[in-house]
């Protein structure tokens, strides 16, 4: 099936498009370029009507942070809630198959049957952003046919926050009594969340007090209206009913058109200085001219368009 038929059937929220759609998307071999942007550009805003209706969350924290738990309750509450949900687990990369470590599939619990929840692990090959090179085009296609799509990342450090780049909402994820709040104070993470979660509540005090020490380092830093939400996914499971309204209530107060203008403007630069390098930057000027490049294109422009455009100003400069 082409990248076109794909992107129409996504577009019409055919939920059975998705795994062959994320097989072209992740299919890096240059003559199927022409397929990618073909399927992109089917649900692209323009195409649309305007910007796809899912919710993008970016879920990301150290590992054994417990965010497997809490993707598997998380998706349990919004399937209850009628929503068709995928996630896409970015994990690290095998040395040996190159493929992914992990394998979200296998540690995210959930029914096999269930044809409204779809879940796909990909390696993040040797990117050190946290997404795998395919993420960002796979989120935003599946945007167009699911109601949530969750973007995990492996991990969090200072070079590994693209997630803040291609998702609506940010949720950062703590473990109490692990020295993750410390940690996140010192790499400067907690610029990136739009909601904090600490797991594991059912520790009791040990939970409340890492609670309390991150709600007073975002009142420190001027961000006292990032929630921080207590969940245990321990039966019976508490906080996550006030974790679904928290990251709803972010997402609408968003300007989402200029979120997701920003996200593929963000994803064409980065696609871009992928296959070109450094030497393909310095054509353009440099990072920001190549930003205000992009700031006088098409708002609704899908990223290959982008990136073509990118090409089009090196090859001329």
């Amino acid at each position: 099936m082409s990248g076109a038929e794909l992107g129409a059937r996504l577009r019409a929220r055919d939920l059975t498009a998705a795994p062959a759609a994320l097989n072209l998307l992740e299919n890096r071999a240059p003559e199927r370029r022409p397929e990618i942007a073909a399927l992109l550009a089917e649900v692209a805003p323009g195409l649309l009507g305007g910007e796809a209706p899912a919710h993008v969350v970016g879920v990301t924290g150290p590992p054994g942070a417990g965010k497997s738990t809490l993707l598997s309750a998380l998706a349990r509450a919004w399937r209850a809630g009628g929503r068709t949900v995928a996630v896409l687990a970015v994990d690290p990369t095998s040395k040996r198959s190159g493929g992914a470590l992990l394998g979200d599939r296998a540690r995210i619990d959930a029914d096999p049957a269930d044809r409204g929840l779809f879940i796909r692990s990909t390696a993040a090959g040797e990117r050190l952003g946290g997404l795998a090179p395919a993420t960002r085009a796979a989120a935003q296609a599946l945007a167009a046919a699911f109601d949530v799509v969750v973007i995990e990342t492996v991990g969090v450090g200072q070079s590994e926050t693209e997630v803040a780049e291609a998702a609506d909402t940010v949720a950062v994820v703590v473990q109490p009594g692990s020295g993750d709040v410390l940690q996140f104070l010192k790499a400067g993470i907690m610029e990136v969340p739009d909601v904090l979660i600490v797991t594991k509540a059912d520790l009791g005090q040990v939970a409340m007090r890492a609670r309390r020490d991150l709600a007073a380092a975002l009142r420190s830093l001027g961000q006292r209206d990032v929630p921080v939400v207590a969940v245990s996914s321990v039966p019976p499971a508490s906080g996550i009913d006030d974790l679904v309204a928290a990251l709803a209530a972010h997402r609408e107060g968003l300007d989402l058109p200029a979120v997701r203008t920003r996200a593929r403007r963000l994803g064409a630069l980065a696609d871009f200085v992928a296959e070109h390098g450094e030497r393909g930057l310095r054509a353009l000027g440099g990072r920001r001219a190549a930003e205000r490049a992009l700031a006088d294109t098409d708002a609704g422009a899908d990223v290959p368009a982008l990136v073509a455009a990118l090409e089009g100003q090196a090859a001329g400069a």
